[in-house]
């Protein structure tokens, strides 16, 4: 992107203050309107999510076509991931809270890709065994959520080389240096595996195909940070003989400390971890969450606040308060000024702390179900 536009989106790093319809425009994608939610909710006959009804997951590529495959009889399956790199942050959970309705409302599987080779390669800080012990703890998070144990296979990369590195070299073959360089941004000093990965990425995409030996639609939710990589699987994979993987893509969580950028693990104090305790999710938004509120108490109650710049309001509307009719009174409120901004941050502390402690001894549970979840146990 030029470096005299206001924001910056990579698969490794999103700067300023994001515009959704220009990323679309440049992207490519088509943005998920009343038709396609009213379709969701007429196959499922339930309600769209929250994430859906409040544009957190805004654009797709592909999506009708694969309503229209599943509504004729020919079912699809679920495919996301994470990047080990440090504990599972709230950022993380977005796209995999989405991916649990999914799966649970159109009865499907979901292939899980936890990319410790990745990391590897991408942060020179990281060993292979550090990335893998990180892949084993983020797979708790994923199991905590809920996802379907008979239908939820969680496969990590370095362990699984027979089944991701034969497809891969078929796939990487059909994609040139030039379109990886392109597509990434690298420079002469990347190492040769950065090139590699993104081949590595677009296997889980055809995994259910080249296990049934025919083709099955593949639905991917993520973060449109990762976009690149699954725009070059859905060029290349046809050449293959496969069907282009369709996508449903989020906004992205935003870091305590404002409404730009997208919250990460390389700033702790701005990102709240599910392996936070009460006390410190507390301290972390009182102290860092930025508010939308006036300077003074007096002032506030005259003018009001402003919703779209309050990292509380936007935490509450893009995960921590699924009631609309509730979220709608909160931002009345916030924007009246009856609202102050220490009670705003007050409800969201509220709302984080419960789904946290809920979390985490669901966390601490999935410790002895791990094995059921991981790649060996769904041959």
């Amino acid at each position: 992107m030029p470096e005299d536009e206001e924001f910056n989106v990579t698969p490794w790093s999103v700067t300023g203050k994001v515009d959704y319809t220009k990323l679309m425009e440049k992207f490519g994608t088509q943005p998920i309107d009343l038709s396609l939610t009213s379709r969701i909710q007429e196959i499922t006959g339930s309600e769209p999510h929250f994430m859906l009804r409040r544009g957190i997951f805004f654009t797709h590529r592909d999506l009708g076509w694969l309503l229209d495959q599943y509504a004729s009889g020919n079912p699809f399956y679920l495919y996301t991931g994470r990047g080990p790199s440090d504990h599972t942050h709230i950022g993380h959970l977005v796209p995999w809270i989405f991916t649990r309705w999914l799966q649970e409302k159109f009865h499907v599987k979901l292939i899980f890709q936890l990319t410790d080779d990745e990391k590897f390669l991408f942060n020179d800080n990281l060993d292979l065994e550090k990335t893998h012990s990180l892949a084993l703890d983020n797979a708790l998070d994923i199991i905590s959520l809920g996802f379907s144990e008979k239908d939820t296979e969680i496969l990590i990369d370095s362990d699984n080389a027979s089944i991701l590195y034969p497809n891969a070299l078929k796939i990487a073959k059909k994609i040139t240096l030039s379109t990886v360089r392109a597509s990434f941004g690298f420079e002469m000093d990347a190492n040769i595996g950065m090139a590699f990965y993104t081949s590595i990425q677009a296997v889980p995409a055809v995994l259910e195909s080249i296990r049934l030996g025919h083709n099955i639609p593949c639905l991917i939710p993520y973060g449109i940070d990762q976009d690149p990589h699954f725009r070059i699987a859905r060029d290349v994979l046809p050449k293959l003989g496969y069907l282009k993987p369709a996508s449903i893509m989020s906004i992205f969580i935003p870091p305590l400390s404002g409404v730009e950028g997208k919250m990460s693990s390389s700033d702790p104090n701005y990102a709240i971890f599910v392996t936070d305790s009460e006390n410190t999710v507390r301290k972390k938004i009182n102290k860092y969450a930025f508010s939308g509120g006036k300077t003074s108490v007096e002032e506030h109650k005259k003018f009001g606040g402003d919703p779209d710049i309050d990292v509380s309001y936007q935490w509450l509307r893009i995960m921590f308060e699924p009631d609309d009719t509730k979220l709608k009174k909160i931002r009345e409120d916030y924007i009246s000024g009856s609202l102050l901004s220490g009670e705003l941050k007050a409800i969201l502390i509220e709302r984080v702390n419960k789904f946290l402690k809920r979390h985490q001894e669901l966390r601490e549970k999935a410790k002895d179900r791990l094995h059921l979840y991981l790649t060996s146990s769904h041959k």
